[in-house]
């Protein structure tokens, strides 16, 4: 039977529960090639601060060492604090773009489609006053790389919520729904909704009858809006597709009349 040694290093502090270095040697029972962090944390908590893993499956992550390759990823990459999201809560650095945290996971949100009342400008604002990259100019090249990326995509989120089209197409794209924003409509009734409205929009004698043909489109987009929102809470997506498809050329309808006021 081999052994392995584990070595707990004792940071420098008054307020530990020990304070010296103590070395546990463990029998290879649980030195498996998965044991990990968290397999010590189970049979030696008491000694838990800093584990030294002294063998191949040895990782770095800032000024600590570990060997769980999900505790790295999750885990501020300079000073290991499990709970960092976009910026660390512990030592304040930006980290690592991670594209499994949806739009809503950043603003603290449900993912759910009705999402008006929530102050998103505010929970934007507090985001962009920690990763704006003029604010970490003095960082480290890599942090302000994590800062530019992280700020970029915070304001793409911002965007695409507070947009109820874009959010919905977002939102079927996280249910793995295809959305096909150049599709060719064949819906009859919309296509001739559509031509009525451009003809009144094109006679409209001034900016008053356009503001009301434009309050009409804004009426429909809404009721449209609210067809998505029951049809996804269903998990009718095919009619969420076609609440999707009425959205995007009542937008456009109105994008033409902003044009011309």
């Amino acid at each position: 039977m081999w052994m392995r040694k584990l070595r707990i290093l004792t940071p420098f502090s008054q307020k530990l529960l020990f304070t010296k270095r103590e070395t546990i040697t463990i029998s290879s029972s649980y030195c498996k090639p998965e044991f990990d962090f968290h397999t010590v944390e189970q049979f030696f908590p008491q000694y838990i601060r800093r584990v030294n893993f002294r063998g191949n499956n040895l990782g770095f992550c800032g000024r600590s060492l570990f060997s769980c390759e999900a505790a790295q990823r999750n885990s501020c990459w300079n000073c290991c604090n499990a709970k960092a999201f976009l910026v660390c809560t512990d030592c304040g650095c930006v980290q690592p773009v991670d594209h499994s945290v949806d739009y809503f996971k950043i603003f603290g949100l449900e993912k759910k489609y009705g999402i008006e009342g929530e102050n998103l400008e505010r929970t934007y604002k507090d985001w962009q006053r920690k990763l704006h990259p003029d604010l970490v100019h003095t960082k480290s090249q890599k942090e302000r790389e994590y800062a530019a990326e992280q700020s970029a995509r915070v304001i793409d989120a911002y965007r695409t919520l507070t947009d109820p089209l874009s959010r919905a197409i977002y939102i079927l794209k996280l249910e793995d729904v295809h959305v096909d924003e150049e599709e060719k409509i064949d819906d009859v009734e919309l296509l001739t909704e559509m031509l009525e409205i451009r003809e009144t929009v094109d006679e409209a004698a001034d900016s008053q009858a356009l503001k009301q043909i434009q309050e009409q489109i804004q009426g429909k987009f809404e009721q449209s809006s609210i067809s998505f929102a029951d049809a996804l809470q269903s998990r009718k997506y095919i009619e969420a597709l076609a609440a999707i498809r009425r959205m995007t050329y009542y937008k456009r309808a109105n994008e033409e009349i902003v044009k011309k006021l």
